[in-house]
């Protein structure tokens, strides 16, 4: 089993709130979303594993049993080109679960007229594969999301 941890500080939210139908509709995968602090802060590895998918709005880190997990940092956020995010490592690096990958400005979003909400998706996995899914309540980063089997 994996657990899947926050990247970000923030309220989840659940994937139906996210103002997306991909996202939304759960068409990416499974999972929940964070509405992040509106402040400078940095996403971290939701898991241990290795950097397979890296861009400054998005990243997904692959676990030891194969579980891709994707961070997308707001909605809509791959039109700023980058704008608000620094990445701090590179693909296909091991990462371990809490290290930093992007550092980023939801505000920046915001002000760009973007959703800040950051869909945090178990790819390639069934609703049935995931359990305690967080849907409410304040979160920091390295507090529980989801359980995957």
């Amino acid at each position: 089993m994996t657990t899947v941890t926050s990247p970000l500080a923030g309220r989840a939210i659940g994937l139906t709130a996210v103002p997306d139908p991909v996202f939304s509709g759960a068409m990416v995968g499974p999972g929940t979303a964070i509405d992040p602090v509106l402040e400078p802060s940095v996403a971290v590895a939701p898991v241990d594993g290795i950097v397979v998918s890296l861009h400054p709005h998005a990243f997904v880190v692959v676990d030891e049993e194969g579980h891709g997990v994707l961070t997308h940092l707001g909605i809509d956020t791959v039109q700023l080109n980058g704008d608000g995010f620094e990445v701090l490592i590179n693909k296909g690096d091991t990462v371990k679960r809490g290290d930093a990958i992007v550092r980023w400005d939801p505000a920046v979003a915001v002000a760009a007229g973007k959703s800040p909400i950051c869909p945090v998706v178990a790819l390639e996995a069934t609703a049935e594969a995931l359990s305690a899914v967080q849907e409410d309540g304040d979160m920091k980063p390295g507090d529980a999301l989801f359980s995957w089997t």
